[in-house]
């Protein structure tokens, strides 16, 4: 990761030129970083074990029979999560790995580019930031502090949102970076989290990650988040298991 960082994405943070920049398509930017990160990743992860599968966000784009990859033990590969803020010169972005087996993360981890902020997680066996075990905690706020992602949702479930769930809740704005939400979730700063779009190299990391410092995240119905379903919409992460069991409730009357 931080190879990655230094050689790809850094040096040309704030300094992207004409061209370096593309849209996938509803305001969803790739840049020259991206894909030179993804390149080094993929490069030092088949070193490292490669008879896993290797996911990565930009490969998929360019190739979705990729993601049938997600059905067996593989890696999982945002290169740089938070592409909008980089292209527009702002933090915050980072890099985020998962690795899966049977459909669910095994590990995980969150890197801050800007800041070295190391998010680990190892299923049964904890989470960690820069190699300290952390416990998740709310923020002790009333109301509780919510980050609502509202951008991929249909129009009708957005005014939804902000009937059953939005009054309940003080928002605050999302940072367009799953490497920075979850780790908002378990730090403090943050109470719940909706996201509509599950996409596996956004939350196999941080889905982990949350769980095992002691947070919760899941689908609305409770069952476990699973990086084989690519294609299901929602999801629910909270700071603690009660701030998600009231947030579900909120959720089950849109």
């Amino acid at each position: 990761m931080q190879s990655a960082t230094k050689e790809a994405i850094l040096p040309r943070f704030r300094n992207l030129s004409e061209g370096e920049v593309e849209d996938k398509g509803g305001n969803d930017p790739v840049t020259i970083a991206d894909k030179e990160s993804e390149a080094l990743l993929r490069e030092g992860l088949t070193r490292l074990d490669g008879s896993l599968g290797f996911v990565g966000e930009e490969a998929a784009h360019a190739d979705p029979s990729i993601l049938e990859r997600l059905d067996a033990p593989c890696w999982i590969v945002d290169p740089i999560d938070g592409t909008r803020n980089f292209a527009s010169g702002k933090p915050p972005f980072g890099i985020i790995i998962a690795r899966a087996e049977g459909g669910f993360t095994q590990s995980g981890w969150l890197y801050d580019c800007l800041t070295g902020r190391f998010c680990a997680a190892h299923r049964g066996k904890g989470a960690s930031v820069d190699g300290t075990r952390i416990q998740a905690r709310a923020t002790g706020r009333t109301p509780p502090i919510a980050a609502i992602s509202l951008i991929f949702m249909e129009e009708e479930r957005r005014q939804a949102t902000r009937r059953h769930i939005s009054p309940n809740y003080e928002l605050v704005d999302i940072p367009f970076c799953a490497a920075e939400q979850y780790p908002r979730l378990g730090l403090g700063e943050n109470d719940v989290s909706i996201f509509e779009r599950t996409l596996a190299w956004d939350h196999a990391a941080g889905a982990l990650w949350l769980e095992e410092a002691g947070g919760k995240v899941a689908r609305p119905d409770g069952s476990p988040y699973r990086v084989d379903e690519w294609d299901r919409k929602g999801l629910l992460g909270a700071s603690t298991p009660e701030l998600w069991e009231e947030l579900a409730q909120r959720y089950a009357q849109m």
